[in-house]
């Protein structure tokens, strides 16, 4: 069974940075999209970006440039890196595998327990 678990989150200041990494059990096949989501409070899940087996990317428009996925196919890793963070990337962030590349949460058939970001002002 697929099985993943984020890192913990944090507190951040506006502009600052975080990352986050997906642990993925051994389970998981190398082929699966890794993709990370969000939910904001009374707001829907949402996409953030994604990273095919052949390493190619997506972003969700407004993280594009701030956020880097990248992922370890060694160590069954996914990384998000988040730089100049803005108060509206506050979310929990969640981390997800697909053996599709979409960018609908729909297609996603794993999910991590997701995590606290929060971005001050």
């Amino acid at each position: 069974q697929v099985q993943l678990a984020e890192s913990e989150g944090g507190l951040v200041q506006a502009g600052g940075s975080l990352r986050l990494s997906c642990a993925a059990s051994e389970r998981t096949p190398s082929t699966y999209s890794m993709g990370w989501f969000r939910q904001a409070p009374g707001k829907e899940r949402e996409f953030v970006t994604l990273i095919t087996w052949t390493e190619s990317t997506r972003y969700r428009e407004s993280v594009n440039g701030r956020f880097t996925i990248s992922r370890d196919n060694a160590k069954n890793t996914v990384y998000l890196q988040m730089d100049k963070l803005k108060v509206e990337d506050t979310a929990v962030y969640y981390c997800a595998a697909s053996p599709h590349v979409s960018t609908s949460a729909r297609q996603f058939d794993y999910w991590g327990q997701g995590t606290q970001v929060t971005v001050s002002s």
